[in-house]
């Protein structure tokens, strides 16, 4: 599993448990990665989780307020909308980001390995009204 993804799966863990889902990512990722201070505080993955968390998509976790970044959560949720329609997708992650961005060859940056594994993982739900 690729280390993002596990980051990913582990604050999904931590904040179904209690842990705000900022805090959660910031100790997965410490965790995932002890000595690259770069790689835990690494924007898009992160970004891309909190922004699922946010719009409540990750079971178990209340919607809210969990970051400013737009671009990286839009990513994300477009990802999990194709996941839905082709969820075959899920083995392709590089054609599953081509068409996020519309085949303009820019690589992924962790955030398809976060969709995808909460995806396989049974950790995503279509958000239900009325959760703050």
């Amino acid at each position: 599993m690729p280390k993002y993804g596990i980051c990913a799966q582990t604050a999904a863990e931590k904040a179904r448990g209690g842990t705000d889902p900022i805090e959660a990512w910031r100790q997965a990722a410490q965790a995932v990665f002890p000595n690259s201070i770069s790689s835990q505080i690494k924007g898009c993955p992160r970004d891309a989780f909190l922004g699922l968390c946010e719009d409540g998509f990750v079971k178990g976790i209340a919607r809210g307020s969990y970051t400013k970044s737009q671009l990286n959560k839009s990513y994300a949720l477009r990802a999990v909308g194709l996941l839905r329609a082709n969820p075959e997708l899920a083995s392709d992650k590089t054609n599953l980001w081509q068409r996020i961005q519309q085949y303009r060859g820019q690589a992924h940056n962790g955030q398809m390995d976060v969709v995808v594994t909460l995806w396989r993982n049974g950790l995503l739900e279509e958000p239900r009204t009325g959760l703050v």
